[in-house]
């Protein structure tokens, strides 16, 4: 027997039944222990009582017999709830391959997914996972007590096992006396790296394991448990990349427990309460009370400089704020039109004071002062009128007046957007801060077809042939045909460009390639937008059009003119997708006029801003605080909320509205951080985003929920605060909503002529670069990276994590099949004889009665939607850590996921790593298609004549069905096949059927791969 042993830490579990997915509610009364079985050893670790997330840190380790045989071991852990003293049911069970096990010194805690055990009820709705650390280890002690069992099993009587001190252990019936304990013999010396030495911790920090006290024992955080080395990057002897096992390939470090991302419900106090209806009204967020200052202008102001001069200026202050205007040069009349908003919260003072001063060289000069009470300035509230400015003596002996208006208001006033906000004074790029409204270019597709050329004028050449081609330029666009090595090229080649309004020239030349990067122009022709034709559908013909070429070379002799035979049209019957499909938030066409034909309005959604919580600081470390602001995208309308400056809990309060014409969208909101402060070129950071679907919302019912804006790095996810919205949809036509369903998602253009999947990641690519080079030209800009990240442009990149996300997702779908077929196989093999027998009658009735089958069909479906009504969920979907794989993820792979592309910045090494990676993946998954087609060429093979033997017999069955077919009713034959499926075990042999033995020896084209 070898000395190596198989250490298992119980960790923790969490058990979830359907209500605790609908509502989030905890679920009492479980009494759960888990149970392992290695090798024929088989232990239990104590049962928590009423707990459906129960917290072990048990330890218990296996003898392994033969470590050559360790791959073909399974590990399973088996989770239990003790219904009574003698009964329990199984929650599930998960197995992990000896392929898995890993040393102690690599070995981390991960959460695996319960599996439904065999024998469990097939609508069992009990879901959850299992916390397991397992490794191989050569010294048991690990700094944990431990002492031979009191009983064996007697699976494997060579094979014993060693545990924690009171743990409990199966008891077989036949064994009667329970064998001694044996001196524990002197560890060898280590084949694997183990950890380091810890120094002595006190005794709340040790790691939690089963002692002999009554108490149980308490949960400790991952901090308080002995540090471990991190996680060797590299295959070992015991790991393998296992794609599609139920056992994780990452050995990234899970938290215990696991930080909670979910989405939770407030409840804010809001300006108008919940009940209003006024969509114009800010009903969606927390009033925040401001005074606003607006300087309008001066006249005949007063002489300070000798010289007769003067270059003036406003102070405004508040306390400790100091605001201040643009100065004049030599202006005694001057306009400012500024606005000023101070929060009520940085009111340290009873007064307002307005300073007029003159900017001088060595010291300003004071020109004239008004002081305002506080408590006599008016209040507005919206949609009042704007307040009159009035006109104010600023210097009573010298003369000189100011035309400006003072009130206290809301972020519901008209002033809000223009003004300077009392926490961003001394930022030196102050536009940048304010709230503003979009609106994205109106994009259309361009289609060129280039057919053909003639008379091109082509300076002779012996030494090689000539070699013309077209080149197509629209903006940063450029796409080129195939070269045609004739003097009058036929070319019928066709592109798809992205143009948008206002549009830009098209340009067309020909050239000719005269060397390996060297082009000669032939001729070149810019065609106006404004004589091209657009088109609403497939019908309409556009005609082709010749062009006449202009040279660039006026030396050349021209005997006849270069000519182009061109088709181009602008097609206003697509929509063009500058977001992912799924995440898309318009699918309107490009013409306007098929707008209200098509898409009608159906509603009103409304958002309000409130506010981020506990963001962080970036992770550059080049800035000390957060200065955040967000971008919400839906339709063509951006809006962007004013930036809260140095606050890591900024409250914005800012209340948008849209027009929603398809329930299927999504809206975007991002939050960000403004680096644009401070003046610079550095690219503002990217917070996190959060995205709510329209057709998941209730029509009327206002959310109030804080969403985790999650962000994905290298070092994994981190949560980097979060976004409290307020968002509500309105539905203003029930019945166009209805119908709205039933049309097709995209314009009609997109199936009669569809685009190909490749094209349109390209276009989508070119799409998002027009929309940021269009925004970042408006003041304040809207940012390209801010663009890009809003409407998730790299979201096509490849990695291990999504791809093994989404194989689980696909596992996940077709889980309902497959225990469909379990649960059928225990009705045919008898092992619930009553299940059985029920269902035997069931198959009767619709045998006999066919005509009810689909009625009843449609009518279970009915009654499960509406069981399901009760568990329906309450609040949108959002990210989820678990279904992505981000939670548990190894740093190796989010290493690659954040590798530069196309060209790689990691070292030769570590790429060849990973292309071998992925070949091994690649290497299972063509097995299995591999598999899969031979057995569709199975049965091809059957009338190919590729086995005569197989041929002439599946004839001759086909001819003596035709004749029973003929022969016996029907439902006879339905009756007797049915029932003979599902006979009796006792009338069933082991092996498999004919029929099955007759068709896995039928030919496959397998023969002739090489």
């Amino acid at each position: 027997m070898s000395d190596l042993k198989l250490g298992v830490e119980v960790i923790s579990a969490r058990l979830k039944t359907r209500e605790e997915r609908a509502h989030g509610d905890g679920y009492g009364g479980v009494n759960a222990f888990v149970e392992l079985r290695f090798d024929g050893q088989i232990v239990k670790t104590s049962t928590k009582l009423d707990d459906p997330s129960p917290v072990w840190n048990e330890k218990f380790f296996f003898n392994i017999s033969d470590t050559e045989d360790l791959s073909n071991l399974i590990l399973e852990a088996y989770v239990y709830n003790k219904t009574s003293s003698i009964t329990k049911s199984c929650f599930g069970k998960i197995r992990i391959f000896g392929t898995a096990f890993v040393p102690y010194s690599e070995a981390v805690g991960m959460h695996y997914p319960l599996e439904k055990e065999k024998r469990s009820l097939f609508f069992s709705s009990v879901r959850g996972e299992l916390a397991l650390k397992v490794y191989i280890t050569d010294s048991p002690s690990l700094n944990v007590p431990i002492i031979n069992p009191t009983k064996k099993v007697t699976s494997k009587p060579r094979n014993k096992f060693h545990n924690i001190p009171t743990t409990e252990i199966s008891k077989p019936s036949q064994q009667k006396d329970p064998q001694p304990p044996r001196p524990q013999p002197k560890p060898p010396q280590p084949q694997w790296p183990q950890p380091q030495p810890q120094q002595p911790q006190p005794q709340p920090q040790t790691p939690q394991t089963r002692q002999l006290r009554p108490q149980s024992p308490q949960p400790l955080p991952l901090q308080m448990q002995s540090p471990q080395p991190p996680p060797v990057i590299g295959a070992s002897m015991f790991q393998a990349a296992r794609f599609g096992s139920p056992v994780p390939t990452s050995m990234g470090v899970d938290l215990i427990p696991p930080p909670d991302y979910s989405i939770k419900e407030t409840n804010p106090i809001l300006g108008r309460g919940k009940q209003a209806r006024n969509t114009r009204a800010h009903d969606l967020v927390e009033p925040m009370e401001f005074l606003y200052v607006k300087i309008m202008k001066a006249r005949n102001l007063p002489t300070m400089d000798p010289t007769g001069s003067l270059d003036p200026y406003v102070e405004v202050k508040l306390g400790n704020f100091t605001a201040k205007t643009k100065h004049f040069e030599k202006n005694k009349n001057p306009i400012w039109n500024q606005v000023f908003a101070f929060s009520k919260s940085d009111q340290q003072s009873n007064f307002l004071q307005v300073i007029v001063m003159d900017k001088d060289i060595m010291k300003d000069d004071f020109v004239g002062s008004i002081r305002f009470d506080l408590d006599e300035i008016p209040t507005r509230v919206a949609p009042d009128s704007p307040l009159a400015p009035e006109w104010y003596v600023v210097n009573v002996e010298k003369g000189g007046e100011i035309m400006l208006s003072v009130w206290f208001g809301t972020q519901a006033d008209e002033a809000f957007s223009e003004a300077t906000y009392s926490d961003a004074l001394t930022a030196v790029n102050k536009s940048s801060l304010r709230s503003k409204i979009y609106h994205s270019p109106r994009l259309w597709y361009l289609r060129v077809n280039v057919i053909e050329a003639q008379d091109l004028v082509i300076v002779p050449d012996r030494t090689r042939a000539p070699n013309p081609y077209v080149k197509i330029k629209l903006g940063n666009q450029i796409v080129r045909t195939k070269p045609n090595q004739l003097l009058n090229p036929r070319w019928n080649e066709e592109f798809t460009l992205v143009a948008a309004e206002q549009f830009e020239d098209l340009e067309i030349s020909i050239e000719d390639r005269v060397g390996v990067s060297r082009e000669e122009t032939l001729g070149s022709v810019k065609i106006p937008f404004g004589t091209i034709e657009r088109r609403v559908d497939n019908n309409r013909i556009v005609p082709n059009r010749w062009f006449s070429l202009k040279f660039e070379n006026q030396r050349r002799v021209r005997v006849a003119s270069t000519r182009l035979l061109l088709n181009v049209c602008l097609e206003g019957g697509y929509h063009v997708l500058d977001e992912s499909t799924y995440y898309s938030s318009d699918f309107r066409p490009s013409m306007k006029e098929l707008w209200t034909r098509q898409q009608p309005s159906i509603g009103v959604l409304e958002l309000g801003i409130l506010r981020v919580e506990g963001l962080s600081v970036s992770r550059d470390g080049k800035k000390e605080t957060v200065d955040a602001y967000c971008v919400a995208k839906y339709g063509t309308k951006w809006v962007r909320t004013r930036t809260v400056t140095n606050c890591f809990n900024p409250r914005f309060n800012e209340q948008y509205t849209w027009e929603v014409y398809e329930p299927a969208t999504v809206i975007t909101i991002g939050v960000f951080d403004n680096n644009q402060i401070n003046g610079g070129n550095n690219k503002d950071g990217k917070i996190g985003k959060v995205r709510v679907r329209i057709s998941t919302l209730e029509s009327g019912r206002l959310y109030t929920n804080s969403y985790p804006l999650l962000v994905l790095r290298p070092s994994g996810v981190k949560n980097m605060g979060e976004l409290h919205l307020a968002i509500r949809f309105t539905c203003t036509s029930m019945f166009q909503m209805l119908v709205q369903y039933w049309k097709p998602l995209l314009p009609k253009m997109h199936y009669v002529r569809p685009l190909k999947i490749v094209h349109q990641e390209i276009l989508r690519q070119y799409a998002v670069s027009l929309v940021a080079a269009r925004l970042s030209r408006t003041e304040p800009p809207l940012r390209k990276e801010v663009i890009e990240y809003i409407t998730g442009s790299d979201s096509h990149f490849w990695s291990v994590r999504k791809s093994r996300a989404n194989f689980f997702r696909l596992k996940s779908v077709f889980s309902g099949l497959l225990g469909t077929g379990e649960w059928f196989q225990d009705i045919c093999t008898w092992k619930k004889p009553v299940a059985s027998a029920a269902v035997h009658v069931l198959y009767l009735a619709f045998v006999c009665l066919p005509e009810m089958i689909l009625p009843i069909t449609s009518l279970c479906l009915f009654m499960l939607g509406v069981w399901n009504y009760r568990l329906r969920p309450r609040q949108p979907p959002h990210m989820d850590t678990r279904l992505s794989f981000a939670d548990n993820v190894h740093p190796e792979e989010l290493n690659e996921e954040f590798d530069t592309f196309p060209y790689s910045s990691q070292d030769p090494g570590t790429v060849k790593m990973r292309y071998e990676r992925l070949r091994s993946i690649a290497s299972r998954a063509q097995t299995v298609v591999g598999d899969i087609a031979g057995q569709g060429e199975r049965v091809q093979a059957l009338l190919s004549w590729r086995d005569p033997r197989a041929t002439s017999i599946f004839m001759v069955l086909c001819l003596a069905s035709s004749v029973v077919l003929y022969v016996v009713p029907f439902k006879v034959f339905v009756l007797l096949g049915g029932l003979y499926i599902m006979r009796h075990p006792r009338f069933r042999r082991k092996t498999p059927p004919g029929l099955v033995n007759f068709f896995k020896r039928l030919p496959a084209k397998t023969d002739c791969m090489m």
